[in-house]
């Protein structure tokens, strides 16, 4: 199962032409150290960090925390 910092990662490099950190920290309003250290799993995101990469990419939350999509809600 891949990490938080490896999809992020994949999904910074997968793009056409690939980004580097430095310009997703950009458009993210963060640090390339912040981006580096999230794609290395050696700092976790905050809940902004979280909701900007899940914006920018397009992305849920579930798939960038690696939770299987079908999970139940529980009930209130």
């Amino acid at each position: 199962m891949m990490t938080f910092g490896q999809r992020i990662k994949t999904l910074r490099e997968d793009r056409e032409p690939p980004l580097s950190q430095a310009r997703l920290a950009e458009s993210l309003g963060s640090s390339q150290r912040k981006i580096s250290h999230l794609e290395r799993d050696e700092a976790e995101p905050n809940l902004e960090d979280l909701r900007r990469l899940c914006l920018y990419y397009h992305v849920s939350a579930d798939y960038l925390l690696g939770l299987p999509s079908d999970l139940p809600y529980p009930k209130p």
